[in-house]
């Protein structure tokens, strides 16, 4: 997507978005309610048009029919028609697809297999629970074996060992070269199985990259410890910066941010250098969350700039 605009009568639901994903990756796509994700999606699935600016999908323009063929997708609000079975639901979908009687034969019994709900295939969907027919719904978004996947909101029905599942799945999908475009409030899921994220708030990319480097934005050490002496404390903020001080039960907690983490031995050797009994050392990460409160939390004067997200090398078959 390069400059993507869509506008609502007065309302402004994407401003200018650009962005880009590779093949195979499993991307995260963030943000407040309100902040143009379900738009965006609407555009890449072709059910609405851009007021402006172009895009692409598997290499074809946005809303080609050839590449919705290739696409599945799985819709945060989706209805089925309860007195079908699961069985009939998908055969339903697969001739929508437009897959022949032989595949649908094959791929049914896989993607059910696949969902665990194997053995439910002849009820009917009215049956089943909020969770199995999220199960469902992603079932019908593999049934076409599809190039890319673009999942809203997987996991907001199912239970701890359903969300384990659906990460399996994203696993098996991104091994298989499938790209999937991820869109979640579950920020702790997001972080367990995208290789990138875009963090959208009002329209606007406000934050896109690796995840691992995105999380890895400066490095602080949290220490526990006895004997931290206003001298110590001085003498160390000489060396490192000292972001935190604060006075616990059995101790004192102490909060450094260093160059690399490597530096966390050397921190250690000062500190029993200069008698302080060392009763805890380790890294601090920042999560997701952290990143996501400090791009769209507060008020919007204190949030920092957005940023326009440049178009990756190399290729850009989803985008």
């Amino acid at each position: 997507m390069s400059g993507l605009r869509k506008v609502y009568g007065r309302t402004v639901a994407l401003h200018e978005l650009t962005l880009a994903v590779p093949r195979g990756e499993v991307f995260g796509f963030l943000g407040p309610n309100g902040a143009g994700k379900t738009t965006a999606v609407k555009l890449l699935t072709g059910l609405a048009r851009p007021t402006a600016g172009s895009g692409s999908l598997l290499g074809r323009p946005l809303g080609d029919r050839q590449a919705r063929r290739k696409l599945g997708f799985l819709p945060e609000l989706f209805r089925f028609h309860d007195w079908l079975s699961a069985n009939e639901l998908l055969e339903l979908h697969g001739k929508l697809f437009g897959m022949e009687p032989g595949q649908r034969r094959r791929r049914i019994p896989e993607v059910l297999e696949l969902v665990g709900l194997a053995d439910r295939a002849r009820d009917r969907v009215g049956t089943f629970s909020k969770g199995m027919q999220q199960r469902l719904g992603l079932a019908q978004a593999l049934l076409n074996q599809p190039e890319l996947v673009i999942l809203d909101e997987p996991t907001s029905a199912l239970d701890p060992i359903g969300r384990r599942d659906v990460r399996v799945i994203i696993q098996h999908l991104k091994d298989a070269q499938v790209t999937v475009f991820l869109n979640s409030h579950l920020l702790s899921e997001i972080e367990l199985v995208c290789d990138r994220v875009a963090i959208v708030d009002r329209g606007r990319v406000v934050q896109e990259g690796r995840l691992d480097q995105l999380l890895s934005v400066g490095h602080e050490l949290e220490i526990r410890a006895n004997g931290l002496t206003e001298l110590v404390l001085a003498r160390l903020g000489e060396r490192w910066k000292v972001r935190e001080v604060a006075h616990l039960a059995g101790g004192q907690q102490l909060v450094l941010s260093v160059d690399q983490p490597a530096e966390a031995a050397e921190v250690t050797r000062f500190l029993v250098a200069h008698t302080v009994d060392v009763l805890e050392l380790r890294p601090r990460r920042t999560n997701l969350e952290d990143l996501f409160l400090q791009w769209v939390g507060g008020s919007q004067a204190d949030r920092p700039e957005p940023l326009l997200v440049k178009v990756s090398d190399g290729d850009v078959p989803a985008s």
